[in-house]
């Protein structure tokens, strides 16, 4: 992954990943899927670059 996605990656999920008292719920882990994947592809960064370093994003 280039630095530049992992960079990235690492500040969306700063911005959007807090740890909570109870799991989180399939249905809002999808949703911050799609989201991380729309960011991703605003920043000009490739959802295979994401992948490539953890796994499938969307899975």
């Amino acid at each position: 992954m280039s630095e530049h996605a992992i960079e990235f990656l690492r500040g969306w999920i700063g911005e959007k990943v807090q740890c909570q008292h109870s799991p989180i719920q399939v249905e809002q882990a999808e949703t911050l899927a799609k989201e991380c994947c729309a960011k991703a592809a605003e920043a000009g960064i490739l959802l295979e670059d994401i992948q490539e370093e953890v796994g499938d994003i969307q899975e």
